[in-house]
């Protein structure tokens, strides 16, 4: 089985809950996703995500995805 490569892709879920004043567990309410599978994600460790939560989470903070999720460029 091959080695994982890291993803490039960063998650920008910390700021985005911070900059609208909302946790981690109530968006995990008003979404209908887990607390742990949005951890997952906000922590960088997802290996897929459903359009259909990008898109839930996307409606509950007023974002679009590419404010969710950037790729790191290299320096």
């Amino acid at each position: 089985m091959p080695a994982e490569e890291p993803s490039n892709i960063q998650c920008h879920l910390d700021e985005l809950l911070a900059d609208r004043g909302m946790t981690l567990t109530e968006l995990s309410k008003r979404v209908g996703v887990s607390l742990v599978n949005l951890s997952v994600l906000k922590n960088d460790r997802a290996k897929a995500v459903r359009f259909s939560t990008l898109t839930a989470i996307c409606e509950v903070l007023d974002c679009q995805v590419g404010d969710l999720l950037t790729i790191a460029r290299d320096p």
